[in-house]
């Protein structure tokens, strides 16, 4: 199962997310819950770099099985505001993947800062 912890301020401001894990839902190059959950956070982490013009703190594991993202606590209003925008959007989109597959990837909210990300 892929898990997606989503950690926010107690302004509800996302401070950094954690993917991890994998969906096992069809073999490896097959998997479409996989493919889904990937191209989503992957095209917000670039979506980041070319709309707000910065590379955010990016973690990956060769395996694939582990991503984590952390927002830079310097950024100007306008950049924050604008990378909040992009984040949420991911979220809407990963929660209509676990709509529909919910066996397979699952979404939780934390207060406050991750501890591995």
């Amino acid at each position: 199962m892929i898990l997606v912890s989503i950690y926010r301020n107690k302004d509800q401001d996302i401070l950094s997310f954690t993917m991890e894990g994998h969906a096992d839902y069809a073999p490896h190059g097959q998997d479409l819950v996989c493919a889904a959950a990937t191209a989503v956070s992957f095209g917000t982490i670039n979506a980041i770099e070319k709309l707000c013009g910065y590379e955010p703190e990016v973690t990956t594991h060769e395996d694939g099985g582990l991503l984590t993202l952390s927002v830079p606590s310097n950024l100007d209003d306008s950049i924050h505001q604008k990378t909040q925008w992009l984040l949420e959007g991911m979220i809407v989109s990963l929660a209509s993947i676990e709509e529909g597959y919910s066996e397979y990837i699952k979404l939780t909210e934390h207060e406050g800062g991750a501890t591995n990300a």
